[in-house]
């Protein structure tokens, strides 16, 4: 917003995260986010702060942004954080107001906040939806030139046209450039994030599952997958057989998806997600039982190395990291596992202490008895056997990704398995 031109104030409960945020830090890795954030600083465009009261009197319009992760033991989406942002801002407010939600919540979220901020209010409040689209390692773009912008009002509030005209105004350059400015409801608004992190999910499961038909039959997943990404209807991006998807928004927001459904009566209809995320798991062991194959049927003792910790290539998030979940499953086996990762290690090491962690690929190899490919980092995709061979006891690799040249690793005597090629 402030690299729109906008006067934008932040407001988090974290005073450490205000503290770095205000300095120029940001506090976790996304590329070109931190000269945005610098830029903007330097223009007195963006400040931070832990204050409700400031945030209450500083603006009109107030993007709602906090996390909704999964419910402990349950399916469902934890929504109190959403729910402490309306109960204390609410209450503070002295004019008339706009809340507008990024947060993915399950459908019937939105209108439920719209009353319960305005029973908490001494203003007039309106809530409006306006999901978030951004893909951790493109988030700035995917900001400044989306490929929509997706606006739920509460169509029966007096005051859904004046939002509707605040936010298009928001969103004037967008707009000017021909971005699409899709206005809907709330329900539909808040039903378009979840549907489209469920049809991804749903393309990378299949592929995956017709990775393993083809590892049956001999038959090579990724050929298959460049000949159907030529049909317009089907296109080829997400088609990438491989370990699976992880992340802090595709599982959990498929299992809310499911959930909600079910709190609906329309559980049957999305009954297949629990297949789709069924099959994504069960890619994490497939490659635990290839790297014991590679390790002559057990890992007790082995040295194994898993380089990539981060959930996907650009960034540090190692939220349900499929590459982090095989490496503690491998150690769970008996051997020791050493993980390197560009940008995530520190993530990593507070999440799975007890692995070992290096500060290269290289070093990490170092006495391996297989050597696991998990995250598709380029520095890993542009790894090439005679990198590694000096260093490893045992010549043998596990492509998780699909993303090194099989046929040059081989050639050089390397041990040389994907997923779902032959």
């Amino acid at each position: 917003m402030a690299e729109l031109g906008h006067e934008v104030l932040g407001i988090d409960v974290d005073p450490g995260k205000v503290a770095k945020l205000s300095s120029g830090e940001v506090p976790f890795y996304e590329p070109r986010l931190g000269e945005v954030l610098r830029r903007n600083l330097d223009a007195g465009r963006l400040a931070f702060t832990t204050s409700y009261e400031e945030a209450a009197c500083f603006a009109d319009v107030h993007f709602l942004g906090v996390g909704t992760p999964q419910k402990k033991g349950e399916y469902g989406a934890d929504l109190s954080h959403v729910y402490a942002v309306i109960d204390d801002l609410a209450p503070l407010l002295e004019r008339d107001a706009v809340i507008v939600g990024k947060s993915t919540v399950p459908v019937g979220t939105a209108a439920e906040l719209g009353a319960r901020a305005r029973a908490a209010a001494a203003v007039n409040v309106e809530v409006a939806w306006n999901p978030e689209f951004l893909r951790e390692g493109f988030a700035v773009e995917d900001t400044l030139r989306p490929d929509r912008v997706v606006l739920g009002l509460d169509r029966g509030r007096p005051g859904s046209p004046r939002v509707e005209r605040t936010l298009r105004e928001l969103y004037a350059d967008q707009v000017g450039a021909g971005i699409p400015f899709l206005v809907t409801d709330l329900a539909t608004a808040e039903l378009v994030k979840v549907s489209a992190n469920a049809f991804l999910a749903t393309k990378i499961s299949f592929i995956n599952a017709v990775s393993e038909v083809c590892e049956a039959t001999g038959a090579d997943v990724t050929a298959l997958a460049d000949a159907l990404g030529y049909d317009a209807r089907i296109g080829r991006r997400f088609l990438n057989a491989g370990l699976g998807f992880g992340g802090g928004c595709l599982p959990k927001d498929i299992r809310a998806f499911t959930a909600r459904a079910g709190e609906l009566g329309a559980g049957h209809a999305m009954a297949f997600l629990r297949e789709v995320d069924g099959i994504n798991t069960r890619r994490r062991a497939k490659v635990v039982d290839l790297a014991a194959q590679a390790c002559g049927g057990s890992l007790r003792g082995a040295s194994v190395t898993v380089l990539g910790a981060a959930f996907k290539p650009e960034s540090d998030d190692v939220r349900d990291s499929p590459a982090l979940d095989v490496a503690g499953m491998i150690q769970l086996r008996g051997a020791a596992v050493t993980v390197y990762d560009p940008k995530a290690l520190d993530n990593s090491r507070r999440a799975f202490p007890t692995l070992n962690y290096a500060t290269s690929a290289t070093e990490a190899c170092e006495g391996a008895d297989v050597v696991l490919v998990l995250t598709e980092w380029a520095e890993f995709t542009a790894l090439r056997p005679h990198d590694l061979s000096p260093v490893v006891r045992t010549k043998s690799v596990i492509d998780g990704r699909n993303c090194l040249p099989g046929a040059q690793w081989r050639a050089a005597g390397w041990a040389y398995r994907g997923l779902g090629v032959p």
